[in-house]
């Protein structure tokens, strides 16, 4: 009977310390492969939401916020699945110039939000215009990147376990697509 009490404190302790060894194991495990998922997801956000914002019109709010909170996998503003802390607020859409200098070569530039036309009737006659003028949306550019800055600072990873101690800032997920219709539909009325 004494070695029998003495074998099973010894059970309990071997237990106790594969319990811990195993859960640390699991716990990183699942922390990886969360990471993973969310760069792969990241990437195909900004992907679905230059696909949408390149036939949008990018002068309404209200599409440009749907665009956002599609991408992230959503109807409704609040964080991707699985995928905190990003959310619809960190899906930034761009649009780009096609510039040409005078060498020749050609550049992508950024147009500020100040110098957007109007509608895509008039990004349309921009274009049409000077296709290499700075107010001819010839791309889009989406990126996952902090809210609130001018500059596209990273996302840092957060995980849902922090004893894991994995952190990290996210990959910079990126995604250019050829500007189409911007919106535009046959027959709109020019805006002011």
């Amino acid at each position: 009977m004494w070695a029998t009490d003495r074998q099973r404190g010894a059970t309990a302790a071997e237990f106790a310390l594969c319990a811990v060894i195993f859960f640390s194991a699991l716990f990183f495990m699942l922390e990886i492969s969360r990471a993973l998922y969310l760069m792969h997801t990241l990437q195909e956000a900004t992907r679905r939401a230059a696909a949408a914002a390149a036939v949008s019109d990018f002068s309404d709010p209200v599409v440009m916020n749907r665009i956002r909170q599609t991408a992230v996998l959503r109807d409704t503003p609040g964080p991707l699945i699985l995928g905190a802390p990003v959310t619809d607020a960190h899906i930034r859409i761009d649009y780009l110039s096609l510039t040409r200098a005078q060498n020749g070569s050609m550049t992508m530039t950024d147009i500020p939000a100040t110098n957007l036309p109007a509608c895509p009737a008039r990004a349309r006659i921009n274009c049409v215009a000077n296709p290499y003028g700075p107010s001819c949306i010839r791309f889009v550019r989406v990126r996952v990147c902090a809210p609130g800055g001018e500059v596209c600072d990273a996302v840092n990873y957060q995980p849902i376990f922090p004893l894991t101690g994995i952190s990290f800032p996210l990959p910079q997920s990126i995604t250019i697509t050829k500007a189409e219709t911007l919106g535009f539909q046959p027959g709109s009325t020019l805006c002011p």
